[in-house]
């Protein structure tokens, strides 16, 4: 780089120089009386004097013959001994000004001193560097530090790796870069993807269309739900049970708020929504299974709503192969409150699994079919209650955009806690249709649902114990005592019939292009032995504990219908505002009245006891009821020493709700 600089110093300095001597001789030529213009062959007349000053060409003279057109004027006398001197190269007349001239030389003469003083400055910081480069700093490797002395000088002044300059020449090429790693696919399906189509319309598919923060190989998923419920027994601990959906009266809470999302990547798949809100609770007290060995399982789950991984295969219209936690689509309603037409759906959904823990594979063998078997743990539990678990399966066929079918089957698993041999089956199937379709219509849609629900437990061994043939509950004292095996169709051999069988039908009308929609509907069950019948949360029991207040023996009577009107307001696909009115019947004491559920004092912990009515617990169970009675009051005080949870035949209940997803 210093060799460089000299050289262009030098060459300006000479340039400069030579334009001195130009500009000095034209001043001379311009100031001489000897020194006269040639005379112009024109003929027009000769323009007024300029001094010029004679500058020799650069360009050495021509080889060829002179063009014979050039005109030369006759040539004034010269002194003899200038004769006898070497012949004068060309020149060519270049007019000038004196004032223009001194005012030229004055700024060429300041821009030099400039440049001086610039070539001072460089020099001194060339030397500074030169001398941090003779040893690195970091290694002390002086060859590592001459190759980065040498890149530098490169870099800054153009200069060959020899240190000669490079004027002139091409810069070396770029390094050649690296090639692009191949683009990784999300999943792939050759075929077209099952069921193409607009299916917003569906109860339990969810009126949003877009996700507008979806990326390539992510798709979030964010569901909050919040609501008010009034019940209109006014219960004074605002507490509610017989319902998977509404759990406090007269306030507002929050019923879910999840977050998570699908990932697909090189078509391994997977998908988390976490569960928080009151579904982290009360979901996870309807599962016995966690009490059979060890760890806590509830509270290892309760948090998650699904949590799954799997693979996808490019074959036919798709099979994937998932194992975790994923909802089940018995009872054809959704998981999630937003998807679905109704808040409070109906016993035949309400009272049936809301999620599994297993494996699952989906194979499409056309865009319109979806077979799925399941090899589970259990009726929505985490693990098995007893020695086996469960296996089912699901068959989706939607032959066209306006209907949809959904066939659900489940068996051999032993799912009644404290009961090994107990089977349960259970048939659940679905249909729904859109009747009507005009978005240019105020009532734009129309669409109609059924659903029928058949299922029952059998096996368990022999007949043991007392149990009423009326199936009445015991709630005020009797004592039911069988232990035994059960029936699936009828009572016989001693043995009482566990069985289930319900249906519902919900009809929903859609206004001014969705953003309105109306949903009448409602449905019934007979549920003998209660295996799916929900355990009121007397004095907080849930599923392990059981209530002594109501109880769940083979052959306890259950029958119950409701129905529902509801009315939604969507401004937007991913928000609903939701205001519904329902009544519910049960043919036994089971929905909370004014008198509430909980005991004086306040749960105390001990769900499985009778409570006393002066607040305490009495140490005794169901089957030990005199005992309770005397603990509490004494000898012969009799049930009115037990305090007794209010509980009603009917409800009515209203709910508004905000719900949203995306």
């Amino acid at each position: 780089m210093k060799s460089n600089f000299g050289t262009a110093i030098i060459s300006g300095v000479a340039i400069c120089g030579f334009a001195v001597q130009l500009t000095c001789q034209a001043q001379s030529a311009a100031s001489s009386p000897n020194n006269k213009p040639a005379p112009q062959v024109a003929t027009e007349a000769a323009p007024h004097h300029i001094p010029s000053v004679e500058v020799a060409a650069l360009e050495p003279p021509a080889t060829g013959p002179a063009n014979p057109s050039a005109a030369e004027p006759a040539a004034p006398a010269v002194d003899p001994a200038a004769a006898t001197a070497a012949p004068a190269p060309a020149a060519v007349t270049v007019p000038l000004k004196n004032d223009a001239v001194v005012k030229e030389l004055a700024d060429m003469k300041k821009q030099f001193d400039q440049m001086a003083q610039m070539q001072a400055l460089i020099k001194a910081r060339m030397a500074k560097l030169e001398g941090e480069l003779n040893t690195d700093p970091a290694t002390g490797d002086s060859l590592s530090a001459e190759k980065d002395a040498s890149a530098l000088r490169s870099a800054e002044g153009g200069d060959g790796l020899d240190g000669s300059p490079t004027y002139g020449q091409t810069a070396a090429p770029a390094p050649a870069a690296a090639p692009a790693s191949p683009e990784i696919s999300a999943e792939t399906t050759t075929k077209e993807a099952p069921f193409p189509g607009d299916w917003t319309w569906l109860n339990s598919g969810g009126h949003n269309v877009d996700s507008p923060m979806a990326t390539k190989y992510f798709t979030p998923e964010f569901r909050a739900d919040a609501n008010y419920t009034l019940d209109y027994n006014h219960p004074e601990d605002d507490s509610l049970g017989g319902s998977t959906e509404t759990f406090r009266s007269d306030e507002w809470q929050l019923e879910q708020i999840s977050a998570g999302g699908d990932i697909r990547i090189q078509n391994v798949r997977g998908r988390i929504l976490t569960m928080d809100g009151l579904f982290a609770t009360t979901t996870v007290r309807n599962d016995a299974s966690p009490n059979r060995g060890q760890w806590d399982l509830a509270d290892a789950y309760k948090y998650v709503s699904e949590a799954w991984g799997g693979y996808h295969w490019d074959v036919a219209h798709g099979l994937n192969v998932d194992a975790g936690i994923f909802v089940s689509y018995i009872g054809l309603f959704s998981y999630y409150n937003f998807d679905n037409w109704t808040y409070q759906p109906s016993f035949v959904s309400s009272n049936t699994p809301w999620f599994f823990n297993g494996l699952r594979i989906q194979y499409y063998p056309t865009s319109k079919l979806k077979i799925e078997p399941w090899i589970i743990n259990g009726w929505q539990s985490y693990a098995r209650y007893n020695g086996h678990g469960g296996l089912g399966g699901q068959i989706l066929w939607r032959p066209k955009p306006s209907l949809d079918f959904v066939f659900n089957n489940y068996g051999m698993g032993e799912d009644d806690a404290g009961y090994p041999g107990r089977s349960r089956v259970h048939a659940d199937y679905s249909a729904q249709l859109k009747l009507y379709d005009n978005p240019k219509n105020t009532m734009d849609k129309i669409a109609f649902t059924i659903t029928a629900d058949a299922g029952c437990e059998y096996g368990g061994g022999p007949a043991v114990g007392y149990f009423d043939p009326h199936g009445f509950s015991p709630e005020m004292g009797t004592a039911d005592s069988y232990v035994g095996g059960v029936n699936c169709h009828s009572s016989k051999n001693g043995k009482p019939k566990q069985m289930f069988i319900g249906t519902m039908a919900y009809l929903r009308t859609w206004f001014d292009k969705d953003v309105f929609a109306v949903t009448l509907g409602g449905g019934l069950m007979n549920n003998p032995g209660r295996y799916l019948t929900l355990l009121p949360p007397i004095n907080g029991a849930n599923a392990i504990s059981g209530s002594p207040y109501f109880t769940e023996n083979a052959g306890d009577r259950a029958q119950m219908h409701d129905g529902t009107v509801t009315f939604d307001y969507m401004p937007a696909q991913f928000i609903t505002f939701r205001l519904e009115t329902g009544y519910r019947y049960s043919d036994t004491p089971y929905w909370t009245g004014r008198g509430g559920i909980t005991p004086p004092g306040g749960n105390n912990g001990n769900a499985a006891h009778y409570q006393c009515a002066t607040g305490g617990d009495s140490g005794y169970g169901y089957g030990n009821l005199a005992a309770a009675e005397t603990y509490c009051g004494g000898e012969g005080a009799g049930t009115s020493a037990i305090w007794w949870p209010d509980l009603r035949t009917n409800q009515t209940v209203s709910t508004i709700a905000i719900m949203v997803r995306f």
